[in-house]
């Protein structure tokens, strides 16, 4: 399990399944059981935590359940070199979809295409157009439709640095999110507005799945 070894959790084969120390208690003998062939985990000493891989990253980052699971789209952290000992990092940053220096038009087009790669990978998004009767690909790629999953926010930088606090700032003033820092269109399905003459919108609208 590469969490586990990311986390400088040394295992070793115990049947079907692996076990080594568990890394979220001081764990003097190996009380962490990986089952390989499930994608499950259960401690068996102190803390007697477990379940699944998304429950492993909220606990060793102390993340949400959606921040969780961007973490994983985005691929498993790197494994440290053989001698490593275990080590509590901070939580990896999750790549932006947006620039800080785009132009505003540019801008809004980055967030059109993220939100549009977001429908292309969600079931229920895509189950949505299809009872709609809207589920044709060259639809959805040529209005580049999309969905907001409420993760947009996730991906920018931390809004207490200036960078954050800068990106955000602009596009609220662009619509996408509100003074409230949400956004402003999250859970609902995107529809890019496009412009005259231009390649990337002048807006964007919503409709509830």
């Amino acid at each position: 399990m590469s969490l586990a070894e990311a986390a400088g959790v040394e295992l070793r084969r115990t049947g079907a399944d692996l076990t080594g120390r568990c890394p979220f208690h001081d764990d003097d003998t190996p009380s962490l059981v990986i089952s390989p062939d499930k994608n499950l985990w259960h401690c068996l000493g102190a803390c007697q935590a477990g379940a699944s891989v998304i429950d492993w990253v909220m606990r060793a980052e102390g993340v949400s359940f959606r921040h969780a699971v961007e973490l994983l789209r985005d691929g498993p952290p790197a494994v440290p070199p053989a001698g490593a000992g275990p080590k509590r990092s901070t939580v990896r940053r999750l790549a932006s979809p947006v620039e800080r220096a785009a132009a505003d038009g540019e801008l809004l087009g980055q967030v059109i295409d993220y939100y549009h790669r977001v429908l292309e990978e969600s079931p229920d998004a895509l189950g949505y157009l299809a009872r709609r009767r809207i589920d044709h690909p060259e639809v959805i790629e040529t209005f580049r439709l999309g969905f907001a999953d409420r993760t947009l926010g996730l991906r920018l930088p931390d809004k207490r640095r200036r960078e954050g606090a800068e990106v955000r700032g602009r596009l609220e003033a662009l619509g996408i999110f509100r003074a409230s820092g949400h956004e402003h269109l999250a859970g609902s399905l995107v529809i890019p507005v496009m412009g005259r003459g231009r390649e990337r919108g002048g807006g964007l609208r919503a409709e509830g799945p």
